[in-house]
Formats: structure tokens, sequence, C-alpha cells
């Protein structure tokens, strides 16, 4: 076999191995698909008590993919403030405010009220 082949070979043999590692980490990150059917199936029925919404699985999937995103950005933006107060430790008032700083001030009361039971 050349040496060109062979180099070829090594590094397809490298993304490989590079892509199921990322398919690992991203399946360690994702939350349980019947968790999130639960709970997008539930709000739909909260909303819409008297009508029957089905939900696809690419919509659910959309679902299951969002919500990880949505984490590490709460997160990452609760980091910052927790940084800026010169902590090292994440608290629910960080979480509270990282909510507000994103544009969500609407679910901070109900996060409240859900934090002092």
């Amino acid at each position: 076999m050349n040496h060109a082949r062979l180099e070829y070979l090594n590094e397809k043999s490298k993304v490989s191995s590079e892509m199921e590692t990322k398919k690992v980490v991203s399946e360690m990150e994702e939350l349980p698909k019947t968790i999130v059917c639960r709970v997008v199936k539930d709000k739909l029925n909260e909303c819409s008590p008297d009508t029957d919404i089905t939900v696809n699985k690419d919509s659910l999937l959309a679902f299951s993919e969002s919500a990880p995103i949505f984490i590490h950005y709460l997160s990452a933006t609760a980091n910052d403030i927790c940084k800026e107060s010169k902590r090292q430790t994440i608290n629910a008032d960080d979480v509270l405010k990282a909510i507000e700083e994103i544009d969500f001030p609407e679910f901070v009361g109900l996060l409240k009220a859900s934090l002092d039971v």
C-alpha cells in the first residue's frame, strides 16, 4: 500500500473516531425523549384542553435538541453572572437573573414559587 493511501486511511479513521466521540457526547447531553414528549404534550393539553394536538417526530426531535441548547445558553449566562459577583458557585439567584437577562422574565415568578416549595 502506498504512503498516500495509508495517510488517507489513517485520516479517515481519525475523522470517524472523532465523529463517534461527538455522537456519544451528544447522546450524553440528550434529554430522555419520553420526558420531552410528555412535557410538550402536557403543556399543549394545558394550553388547548379542547383540542387534541398531535406532535410529529420531527418536532419532538426539535424540542429534544433545543432543550440542551437552551440549558447551555442559560448556564453560560448564569456563569457570567456568578463570575461578575466574584464567586465560583452558581446559585439559584444567578439562574433567576440569567432567565431575566435572556429575556424570559415571565418565568421568574413561576420558578421562584417552585423553588420556595
